[in-house]
């Protein structure tokens, strides 16, 4: 997820707070009826599809729709078959990690470092961002802040997500998809060999995580006051500790005294590529096609049950990406894939405007364009905008009777 904030139009937003709940302005007195919704950030937040705007929302919708699955196929193939970047074809990028004799990975120790790098990265931002950015801004009583720091409100989707990152770890660390499943040329088993004390450990901080996580009150966006709240947050960076302290100097440490060899990692960079992260952006491209259709028969034929289909076909695509948040690197970063796909907050001022203008071109950007423009872009496209289209208090949205 690259985090961004947009909070200049949307804090004029009137919430209202009960106890712990935050509930949205869907009634908000401050509405003003009939104005333009670019104009007006209470309407651009609580939005409607309506018999109005029901052609360039679906149009919308699908927009979006196939560009999540173009990325979600790039960044498949850039693994599998081929990665161009700048321009320049070249291997796919599981050779690169797999022979590490390169400028990237000179050793299989590189490539387990970068495993364990990614995995802390997102312990901290789960932890620190995810929870903790919106925990902090509540009880400091930035409540309207605190309600739109939270990620996936729209789909009241935010525990999954989150309990999915701490998966990727696992996944990562076990160099399987299941979770009752450690390959025997995991990390987990060499780990084991050297002190089962540190791995029982590991595992143990993996599974308090995403159990904390899940003990949150549904939905978070409702309940950020929560005290399970900074229980699941400093699980996570708990476990984030193990990671880059223990599990890091204790590997560390037998290398430089013999008891591991580097060639010893070798089976676990190829076991972490066959069996994690290929077949996670394997799912991801595949929901991404389904995605589509979902989303192409809604606008083919809009109606409560096709609304409600595209939206799990969302839940069931988003699943692999954010079980994928542990290995943000390579091609998924340098191609600007993870803005493109999950930027957040969104700028709802900003895709009303698109819904109006009807100008769909604005959800692309090309290299050589300045940040701006390119975040600009990245902003109104992707899982969450999307996920706005389709969802409303974590409902599927409904088609307007006739």
């Amino acid at each position: 997820m690259k985090k961004q904030y947009f909070f200049s139009a949307l804090l004029l937003l009137g919430l209202t707070f009960g106890g712990t709940a935050l509930t949205s302005c869907s009634d908000d007195d401050n509405t003003t009826s009939g104005q333009n919704p670019s104009q007006n950030p209470t309407d651009a937040a609580d939005l409607d599809y309506t018999a109005e705007n029901a052609q360039s929302w679906r149009n919308y919708a699908l927009q979006v729709a196939k560009l999540l699955q173009a990325d979600a196929q790039t960044l498949y193939a850039s693994w599998n078959e081929k990665y161009v970047l700048d321009g320049v074809e070249g291997p796919a990028y599981k050779e690169t990690f797999k022979s590490h004799n390169n400028s990237s990975y000179a050793t299989a120790w590189d490539c387990v470092k970068t495993i364990i790098d990614k995995c802390v990265e997102i312990t901290d931002e789960v932890g620190n961002t995810k929870i903790g950015d919106p925990y902090n801004k509540y009880m400091a009583g930035q409540t309207t802040e605190a309600l739109y720091a939270v990620e996936s409100w729209y789909s009241f989707r935010s525990r999954e997500d989150y309990s999915n990152n701490i998966k990727s770890i696992r996944n990562s660390y076990y160099n399987s998809t299941d979770n009752s499943t450690v390959s025997a040329h995991s990390l987990s088993k060499v780990v084991e060999s050297i002190d089962p004390d540190l791995n029982a450990r590991v595992i143990a901080a993996i599974d308090k995580a995403e159990a904390d996580i899940l003990d949150i009150p549904q939905p978070f966006r409702n309940n950020i006051g929560d005290p399970q709240v900074p229980v699941a947050q400093e699980a996570c960076l708990d476990l984030g500790v193990i990671l880059n302290v223990d599990l890091r100097n204790s590997l560390q440490t037998a290398l430089n005294n013999g008891t591991l060899q580097d060639a010893r990692f070798n089976e676990v960079v190829n076991g972490y590529v066959d069996n994690v992260v290929l077949p996670t952006y394997k799912s991801l491209s595949e929901g991404s096609v389904l995605l589509t259709q979902a989303v192409q028969d809604f606008y083919n034929n809009p109606s409560d049950d096709t609304f409600a289909e595209a939206c799990e076909a969302w839940k069931v695509a988003r699943e692999p990406w954010e079980k994928s948040e542990a290995f943000l690197f390579g091609p998924v970063d340098a191609l600007g894939l993870d803005p493109n796909m999950d930027s957040w907050p969104l700028d709802q001022v900003a895709i009303v405007n698109i819904l109006n203008s009807g100008n769909f071109d604005d959800l692309n950007w090309t290299d050589g364009e300045s940040d701006d423009e390119i975040e600009a872009a990245q902003n109104v496209r992707g899982f969450h905008t999307l996920e706005y289209l389709l969802f409303k208090n974590g409902e599927p949205r409904t088609v307007p009777a006739e």
